[in-house]
């Protein structure tokens, strides 16, 4: 027996296609089991938080049966003494006895210091070196800032070393002036009192 397949129905077909389910159907699912363990996780939570309370007050002592147990004890009535303040009386009952003292006179401000009495000039030392030449090259720096250096030449136990000074500076401003423009070019000073020079 043959068939005759030309006769035969395109869209008639005894086997059913497998239905398929739409991208909404699909994540809903997914969604629905993903809240079921999330609410499954809360719900162990406040139930653990809620047995932990209860345990807790468990192991709370009763209030009502210690207070019946202990009695209510009558405590002493504490006494608050205020503070006394004395010194009123006292400051009335004490004199003072005046003692006059001989004061001496201030010295003249207006008089221009004596020659002892003048202040110590300053000095400014900008260097230290071993060799010559480099006490000449600080000595060069600083002339070109419009100061005055002068190098010493300093004989001791550990050897010849050629100091770089500045002054002697008769005011603290006129040293503080100098400092600053060392101090702008990176020359470290040290600051140095001479009486006599």
């Amino acid at each position: 027996m043959g068939q005759d397949f030309a006769k035969r129905k395109q869209g008639k077909s005894t086997r059913k296609a497998p239905a398929r389910k739409t991208q909404a159907q699909r994540r809903s699912g997914e969604g629905q089991s993903r809240g079921k363990g999330l609410r499954l996780y809360v719900a162990g939570v406040l139930t653990g938080v809620f047995l932990s309370f209860i345990g807790y007050l468990g192991t709370l002592p009763d209030p009502a049966a210690s207070a019946t147990e202990t009695g209510t004890p009558e405590q002493p009535e504490v006494v608050i003494q205020r503070p006394r303040f004395d010194f009123y009386t006292n400051l009335t009952q004490e004199s003072i006895d005046e003692v006059q003292d001989q004061v001496e006179p201030a010295a003249d401000v207006r008089k221009p210091p004596t020659a002892t009495e003048l202040p110590e000039p300053y000095l400014l030392q900008a260097g230290s070196f071993r060799q010559h030449d480099d006490a000449e090259r600080r000595r060069a720096q600083l002339l070109l800032l419009g100061l005055e250096p002068v190098i010493e030449e300093i004989s001791g136990s550990n050897g010849i070393w050629f100091r770089v000074y500045l002054g002697p500076f008769e005011s603290r401003e006129l040293m503080v002036r100098a400092r600053g423009l060392t101090t702008n070019q990176n020359i470290e000073t040290l600051l140095l009192k001479r009486g006599g020079t």
